[in-house]
């Protein structure tokens, strides 16, 4: 059985996220006391105990949900399950520092202060009503890029999220990405809809966030990655540091090329994939991706047991 391990972005957060794992395992417990320890307060608190708005701001979901992953991560290693497990790892956008956390790449120290400061890049970089994304499902890419083009009229508007063979995310300007909704709808779309979103991520627009990034990511250690790390900007696996640096401040303007990279890992031998964190969406896009691929979600203490037991098998 070749398997990757995937780490969910924004979206998946939801209050208690990672309490039944931090309760049962101590090594997963140590993590969000090495987050609370890093950022100087209690996410942790905000976590399992706060409020889903404040949880859901960018600058809190995005180390939030890499607590919560390398909390399943450390409760898989605990049973004797380790990263080696996996033949490779990737991430949906935020979820890419968790991965490589995971591979051991980044400390969970480094990777909670790059992910607060990139949350607060990133909600800075565009005011509050000025972008939008939106949701175009039963089109592809190239039919969804095109709208994006047709959209734009000299405003910023771009394929942000290519998430399954039916969902393509655009990102933009706010009154380009209202006009792409309506030229999606024109060209046949299933649905198109305008995400619960508090900035236009993964596109031109995000310039100024991908500077405080490059300047952020200069500061820090990044090692080999234990097992290669497929990055969402060229789906496919890289394992130099000085490239996963490099991709990871252009992952902030750059389209999150998700289907492209399940089917690269589908391409490379992987028939099974383990969601590891919060919620099940990348399982969902997985699924739709590739039939052949087989899923688990790793998110409680009673998936853990029966992740480890399918991995004796």
């Amino acid at each position: 059985m070749s398997r990757a391990f995937v780490f969910p972005g924004q979206g998946a957060q939801a209050i208690g996220m990672g309490k039944a794992l931090a309760d049962a395992y101590p090594a997963a417990k140590a993590v969000f006391e090495e987050v609370d320890a890093a950022l100087g307060e209690k996410l942790s608190d905000l976590i399992w105990e706060g409020e889903i708005e404040t949880l859901t701001l960018t600058e809190n979901a995005q180390p939030a949900l890499m607590a919560t992953s390398l909390a399943a991560m450390k409760a898989l290693e605990a049973e004797g399950v380790g990263i080696e497990a996996a033949r490779f790892v990737a991430g949906h956008s935020l979820g890419e520092y968790s991965a490589l956390a995971a591979a051991q790449a980044l400390s969970i120290t480094d990777t909670a202060r790059l992910l607060r400061t990139r949350g607060k890049a990133m909600q800075q970089a565009v005011p509050v009503g000025e972008g939008a994304m939106a949701a175009v499902l039963g089109l592809d890419l190239a039919t969804v890029t095109a709208v994006a083009e047709e959209a734009a009229q000299g405003d910023v508007c771009a394929a942000a999220n290519d998430n399954d063979p039916a969902q393509v995310v655009v990102s933009g300007a706010k009154a380009a990405v209202e006009r792409a909704v309506e030229i999606a709808k024109g060209k046949g779309a299933k649905r198109a809809i305008l995400l619960p979103v508090s900035a236009p991520f993964h596109c031109a627009l995000m310039q100024p966030a991908a500077e405080v990034m490059a300047e952020a990511l200069a500061g820090v250690d990044i090692a080999a990655p234990k097992v290669p790390v497929v990055a969402n900007v060229r789906a496919e696996a890289v394992t130099e540091p000085d490239e996963i640096r490099a991709l990871l401040v252009e992952q902030v303007t750059h389209a999150v090329r998700w289907r492209e990279s399940v089917a690269w890992m589908a391409g490379q031998g992987v028939s099974e994939t383990w969601e590891i964190g919060a919620g099940k969406a990348l399982t969902g896009m997985i699924r739709r991706i590739d039939r052949s691929v087989a899923t688990r979600a790793i998110g409680a203490p009673d998936d853990v047991a029966a992740a480890v037991e399918s991995a004796k098998g």
